[in-house]
């Protein structure tokens, strides 16, 4: 295997510990696998707690600290995290004023993170749970019932995790939440199989001069494959299929998104091809954000979200944040 690593079996708290050094801001416990904010519990203050497998990093723990996360929970990789993480990490940040958990439409994340809310409010906390599942490129997947939640998990966490520093109460900022995924489209595409510690070779075959239009972000099968296309045919089928679903009425925020391997001189020039589209087809890109910030290891290709947002939306998005992956503001 060609991976900076030990062993498989310690990537995981490897890395978290490597994390632990890098940002004193952040409290890591890698016995219990639990990042949280230092500050926290912030009185008043709703608290935001999300997690998943490992190896899509910077999500989640890259997203904890002021403006987004209170805690993250990462799993094994490509594994959920278990209840006993999560229940940990909202005790950890709750102040009193409730907690939010942010769930991606993963079988093994809905099921521990239910069970999770369940034996947290056993403790006397109050949990509001939100999904995610925004992938538009196929209904059900190897790990879902239901479309996947992928890139619009970022816009979840930041803009709620704004409303959520404002003072908003719980039911608001879970409605706020829901808003987003509701208003929030993704696809994914793959010029590059993801290889996972464990396997030490590619989980799925892709033959080179092919890519896969729709994959998810553990390698999960998209719509189809087709010979290699250029960043402009790209960006004209996936981008067609997000606004075909979304049909949005207003502007939107845009994140053109890495999936691991693929450098940022062609994520910016994939991106302008992405603003070409828009544009011919009349939609206004408020924002936007280029970069890796849900991966799949090293997979090579890019993910393309949209969120529909109006003025509330987009105060919360511009809003200040501070945490290890995504800041601007303070």
């Amino acid at each position: 295997m060609r991976m900076l690593i030990n062993v498989p079996e310690t990537v995981v708290a490897d890395a978290l510990r490597g994390m632990a050094a890098a940002h004193p801001e952040l409290i890591v416990d890698v016995e219990n696998r639990v990042v949280v904010r230092r500050d926290a519990p912030v009185a008043g203050k709703v608290a935001l707690v999300s997690g998943g497998g490992s190896g899509h990093e910077p999500l989640h723990a890259g997203f904890v600290g002021p403006g987004m996360l209170s805690a993250a929970c990462p799993g094994e990789v490509f594994t959920s995290p278990v209840p006993d993480q999560m229940v940990r990490a909202a005790a950890a940040v709750d102040s009193g004023a409730g907690v939010l958990f942010v769930v991606k439409n993963y079988t093994g994340d809905v099921l521990n993170f239910e069970m999770a809310a369940e034996l947290a409010e056993d403790e006397g906390l109050q949990v509001t749970q939100v999904l995610v599942n925004d992938d538009v490129a196929v209904t059900d997947s190897l790990f879902t019932a239901g479309r996947r939640g992928t890139g619009a998990t970022l816009f979840v966490e930041k803009i709620a995790g704004a409303a959520a520093d404002e003072g908003a109460p719980l039911e608001r900022v879970a409605a706020v939440a829901r808003r987003v995924n509701e208003a929030s489209r993704s696809f994914g595409v793959a010029l590059g199989a993801v290889t996972t510690p464990a396997k030490g070779s590619p989980t799925f075959d892709l033959p080179p001069g092919e890519l896969e239009l729709g994959i998810g972000i553990h390698g999960e099968p998209g719509r189809e494959r087709r010979p290699m296309m250029t960043s402009r045919e790209i960006a004209d089928f996936a981008v067609d299929a997000v606004l075909d679903d979304l049909r949005p009425t207003g502007p939107v925020i845009v994140l053109v998104n890495g999936m691991g391997a693929t450098p940022l001189l062609e994520l910016y020039g994939f991106n302008a091809e992405v603003q070409r589209v828009l544009s011919e087809r009349g939609v206004v890109a408020a924002r936007t954000l280029v970069g890796n910030y849900v991966t799949s290891l090293d997979m090579a290709g890019c993910s393309v979200t949209l969120c529909q947002v109006d003025e509330e939306l987009l105060r919360l998005w511009d809003a200040p944040v501070e945490t290890s992956a995504l800041r601007w503001g303070r």
